[in-house]
């Protein structure tokens, strides 16, 4: 995500979806509009990221790839783990690993279903790469929900049917619309968003990956305007 510091959760830092590359177009013909507001040494240590997946600029770029080799764990897709190295370890859908805490304990972070647009999997995933969304839980600890780029409720349901309610939701949003399955939604848009906070139950609201991209077509207003229909603009943090 554009800019945004870690979230520290029992003592570890987490970064989601590293993007940071200066504006200008990819090679896949994704475009980036802005800058990002940090640089990776802003930022301080990272114990693990969270990589919803690795095929697309906008969820790891250029320099995003090259902050991965100082990180000790990549947490992300099958496929994505394949690519990326040997300190990448892939989560399957609702396959959990444990994590020690700098302090004593544990956190376990769990691989939760995502679809990057509307379909059956079997449809999607050849034409816009596997996904994965991660649920962060922990003896005293907040219930952390991280959506990557997930854009199917259904999904979001049976999330929370298992871990609800979440603490924090970490929704990716931004409506995002390209060529690609005739312009379908391949991520949340801002009523979606605020639909999977309503199911999850979400006590706080972090939505991320809606802005400085071409192909995001919904932004800042149109979530805020989502979030205050719904009466949960009151549980929202926007960078």
């Amino acid at each position: 995500m554009l800019g945004r510091p870690p979230h520290v959760v029992g003592g570890l830092r987490f970064l989601t979806d590293p993007t940071f590359d200066a504006p200008g177009t990819y090679p896949s013909g994704l475009a980036k509009t802005a800058p990002a507001s940090a640089a990776p040494a802003d930022l301080g240590r990272i114990d693990v990221v969270l990589l919803s997946h690795d095929e697309h600029d906008d969820n790891l770029d250029a320099s995003g790839r090259t902050l991965l080799a100082d990180v000790p764990l990549t947490l992300t897709t099958p496929s994505g783990a394949g690519r990326l190295g040997p300190t990448a370890r892939p989560l399957k859908d609702w396959e959990s690993i444990e994590l020690d805490r700098p302090g004593g304990g544990t956190i376990t972070v769990t691989g939760v279903p995502a679809l990057h647009g509307p379909g059956a999997r079997a449809d999607l995933e050849p034409v816009v790469g596997e996904v994965v969304g991660f649920v962060l839980t922990g003896d005293g600890l907040p219930t952390v929900y991280v959506s990557g780029d997930n854009a199917q409720l259904s999904l979001v349901r049976e999330i929370a049917d298992r871990f609800g309610p979440v603490d924090t939701a970490v929704l990716f949003a931004g409506s995002v619309r390209i060529p690609v399955l005739d312009g379908a939604l391949l991520t949340l848009d801002s009523a979606q968003a605020a639909e999977a906070a309503r199911i999850l139950g979400a006590r706080r609201i972090v939505p991320v990956h809606f802005d400085s991209w071409a192909h995001f077509t919904e932004g800042r207003e149109q979530l805020v305007d989502a979030f205050t229909t719904a009466g949960l603009i009151d549980r929202v943090e926007l960078a």
